[in-house]
């Protein structure tokens, strides 16, 4: 019996050791405080269905326009002519992605105050109210082709949104 006590003495303390709730470290702490400006961005999104009404005008140099994409934070269409895609058009939402508005930053071309780059050879973008990227994608556009393009989209009513 005496043999017993100390095995079951050091079972309950190894128990009550394991069992203790270890108290949380400055890591913990330190994430729990931390703000989570990408999740409360991501919450304000706005809806792709909002972007329509602010693409060219359906008929613009005798061109059809049919969307071809929604989704939350974005929307995208086709640009028709004679039967064949002449460019993409699109607007996306980039709350919460400040790597999209960097490369913004340092735009050498404007266009009524707002940034214009060139992504690529196919396609030009352009940044509105800091937030709203509008963008025209073409193969067969040269940029300053895709630039009048730009210029069709409601841009003020767009940074109204």
């Amino acid at each position: 019996m005496n043999m017993r006590t100390p095995s079951l003495l050091f079972s309950v303390a190894a128990l009550l050791v394991a069992c203790q709730k270890e108290p949380p470290s400055r890591w913990d702490e330190a994430a729990a405080k931390a703000p989570t400006p990408a999740a409360s961005a991501a919450a304000d999104i706005k809806p792709g269905s909002a972007f329509n009404g602010f693409f060219p005008p359906e008929g613009a140099e005798g061109t059809s326009r049919v969307f071809t994409a929604e989704k939350p934070g974005y929307a995208e269409a086709k640009l028709r002519k004679d039967g064949g895609d002449v460019a993409s058009l699109s607007i996306s939402d980039t709350a919460g992605d400040p790597q999209v508005v960097a490369k913004f930053a340092n735009a050498a071309d404007h266009l009524a105050g707002m940034p214009v780059v060139t992504v690529g050879k196919n396609q030009s973008a352009l940044l509105v109210k800091n937030r709203f990227q509008v963008k025209v994608s073409s193969q067969s556009l040269d940029p300053e082709a895709r630039k009048e393009w730009l210029k069709r989209f409601d841009l003020s009513g767009l940074a109204n949104l």
